[in-house]
């Protein structure tokens, strides 16, 4: 008997596409991770920012409401 998945994945999203993405990070050698990382970093639209663990949630559900997300 097989278990049902209890997962819930975003709109498009299903278990194939999560392992997908799995197997690619997990196939990275460090290079290739610290290519990823800079490369995050490099971007002009994007800022990283370290904000209070508390104020995750919010700022996730601030984002979430952007239209052009």
């Amino acid at each position: 008997m097989e278990k049902a998945m209890s997962n819930r994945f975003p709109k498009g999203w299903d278990e194939e596409r999560v392992n997908q993405v799995i197997a690619h990070y997990e196939g990275q050698s460090e290079d290739e991770q610290f290519a990823d990382i800079e490369a995050a970093f490099e971007q002009e639209d994007m800022i990283m920012m370290a904000v209070p663990a508390s104020l995750a949630p919010e700022i996730r559900a601030l984002i979430a409401r952007r239209p052009d997300r």
